[in-house]
């Protein structure tokens, strides 16, 4: 095994209607079964020492679903904030909402807001991608840093990476070093753009609501049987071990 260090993984959880379908069920049900999923991914991230565990809940692109399927989307995000916020709270784990909030009901931004007061420190982070796009997350960087320079607060010329990661969504965060997709679809679909810009992906046939410990243990694994370069040689990463 190799020296790979992990400290947060990212995963895109997919697969949830198609795991219903087969099984001649109603997509609700798919996505209800793939909430359940989340203690069993969470457990298997603690054996591993995980510190960050960010969950692609819903993306921007999301609400073209059919209206009744984004409204048991929304009802299942609410009871999952109310349900696990103390649970997190007493395990230790600060929990994270990032995306936009300007479409979400009132309702559903009262329990954001008061899941994540209630589950506010902790050595480890849950971080649910709600309303989340990598592509969001970016211009939404940029208008910062733009209103920054227009301001006077910094150069022009100081505009660089480290300026506009500064201003991202997980900005404290550490960024992912392993990017999970479930379902079986080879891309990350607007998830984490910036951040898993050398982030090690990992797809899976696997629908989420079937992947479970065992499954993040194989995809853990993997991770560290890779070689992570980072523009370096292969002669160069060896040496440096």
């Amino acid at each position: 095994m190799s020296g790979n260090l992990l400290r947060h993984i990212a995963i895109i959880m997919d697969g949830n209607n198609r795991w219903a379908k087969q099984r001649g069920k109603s997509g609700h049900l798919g996505h209800k079964a793939g909430v359940e999923k989340i203690r069993d991914v969470m457990n298997s991230c603690r054996r591993h020492n995980v510190e960050v565990l960010t969950l692609f809940a819903f993306s921007s692109e999301n609400w073209q679903r059919p209206p009744l399927e984004v409204e048991a989307l929304m009802g299942l995000f609410l009871s999952y904030l109310k349900r696990e916020a103390k649970k997190l709270n007493k395990e230790g784990v600060r929990l994270r909402v990032v995306g936009r909030r300007d479409r979400f009901s009132p309702k559903v931004l009262k329990a954001i807001t008061e899941a994540e007061s209630l589950a506010s420190e902790g050595e480890t982070t849950l971080v649910i991608a709600a309303d989340y796009g990598g592509q969001w997350d970016m211009a939404n960087a940029a208008q910062k840093v733009a209103a920054k320079v227009a301001a006077g607060e910094l150069a022009a010329e100081s505009v660089n990476e480290e300026a506009i990661a500064a201003e991202l969504s997980l900005s404290d965060l550490p960024p992912p070093d392993l990017l999970i997709r479930t379902g079986g679809d080879h891309r990350i679909s607007n998830f984490l753009l910036w951040q898993a810009a050398y982030s090690e992906l990992y797809f899976t046939d696997a629908y989420w609501p079937d992947f479970g410990e065992q499954a993040l243990d194989e995809a853990v694994e993997d991770f560290h049987q890779r070689q992570r370069r980072f523009g370096k040689t292969s002669e160069q990463i060896e040496q440096e071990h």
